[in-house]
């Protein structure tokens, strides 16, 4: 018998059409003689939208882009409850959601109150992990190196917006990154020289949330790793970004060929295992499952500072996580399985709590 999959993609986010290309790239990698492939696409006004069962990958990524008129429009929690209890064995929820909204532990919450499986990470891991400023702070508190950073308010900013600037340049110097704190794709992110820059960063930023994070500038290699599993993890290899830009935005990762991946990078064995360890220490101080791509800069003395992990990484199959496994001896369709796996586990993992004192 087939396992049912159902693809959750799209999404009230800025980075709705990373979510689509993310589907259309799992609907050709996916064994459709193994797999029954249901999409359930969010609008980007927050409307829900199932369709029939694919019987086979989707040709084109606009097929993808739900009619309303033609699909199935209703709750969340009815056409997911009900689809689920109508099955002779559980299927599986995949979310491919990118950003507010779906990477942020908010369908994670849903899916969890529906005691429904899914892949991925759960609620208290994607929402540390969207958030910036929270994630730091737990690797803070981990002990993990990192960069210096400060955190905004958007009413700090609008009430005062000098005493804003001054407070970064207070705790930074310039070079500096400004970023909106729930959001990833490297949307709405500025490097600023300058006050006249910082103050652009804010307003652009702030376009995106409530809570912006700037971080001092740190002249280093951009290394990446992906971790995969629930309470036992695993690391893949090493990659290396090289932008041909100042940094590494959302037209460099989505648009343009302006970035070079290197896979695997060229750092020494020690390097690699304190990146490893640092990478499986934040997994689990975020209390992770089922994926992460954890991101380091290495300095030129070799110092190692974790960046940031990303719960919902890209996933298309030229995207820097699904590279790592291939160059690791996972391929891309294997990833997709063993990620179906990790699903059920950690579901089955749950169904073991007691919630009764009987």
């Amino acid at each position: 018998m087939k396992k049912k999959i159902f693809l959750l993609y799209g999404g009230k986010s800025a980075e709705h059409e990373v979510s689509i290309r993310t589907a259309f790239a799992v609907t050709q990698a996916l064994n459709f003689e193994k797999y029954e492939v249901t999409p359930i696409y969010i609008s980007e006004a927050g409307q829900w939208v199932k369709r029939e069962a694919l019987e086979n990958p989707v040709k084109q990524i606009g097929e993808l882009r739900l009619d309303r008129q033609k699909s199935t429009t209703t709750s969340p929690a009815l056409f997911i409850g009900d689809s689920i209890e109508k099955m002779d064995e559980p299927g599986i929820i995949f979310p491919l959601l990118h950003g507010p909204n779906g990477e942020d532990g908010t369908v994670q919450g849903l899916l969890e109150v529906l005691n429904l499986p899914y892949v991925g990470n759960g609620v208290l891991a994607s929402a540390a992990g969207m958030d910036k400023v929270i994630m730091k702070n737990l690797f803070r508190d981990a002990g993990l190196n990192q960069v210096d950073y400060v955190s905004v308010l958007r009413h700090q900013w609008e009430s005062n917006a000098a005493a804003s600037y001054e407070k970064v340049e207070k705790a930074l110097d310039y070079p500096c990154f400004v970023k909106p704190a729930n959001l990833g794709s490297s949307v709405g992110i500025s490097k600023c020289k300058n006050r006249e820059e910082l103050a652009k960063a804010f307003q652009d930023a702030f376009q995106f949330d409530r809570k912006i994070i700037i971080e001092q500038g740190v002249e280093a290699r951009e290394i990446e790793i992906g971790v995969l599993g629930n309470d036992q993890p695993i690391c893949s290899v090493a990659g290396e970004i090289v932008p041909k830009t100042e940094f590494y935005d959302y037209r460099a990762k989505y648009e343009d060929d302006d970035t070079a991946l290197v896979i695997p990078a060229d750092v020494s064995e020690e390097i690699y295992e304190t990146i490893k360890e640092m990478a499986i220490a934040a997994f689990k101080a975020l209390d992770c499952s089922g994926l992460v791509r954890a991101d380091f800069f290495v300095t030129k003395e070799g110092k190692v500072l974790i960046n940031e992990i990303n719960t919902m990484p890209g996933f298309t199959p030229v995207s820097m996580f699904p590279l790592l496994w291939k160059h690791s001896g996972l391929d891309y369709p294997e990833l997709i399985d063993r990620l179906i796996e990790l699903g059920f586990e950690r579901y089955e993992e749950k169904q073991k709590i007691r919630y009764t004192l009987d």
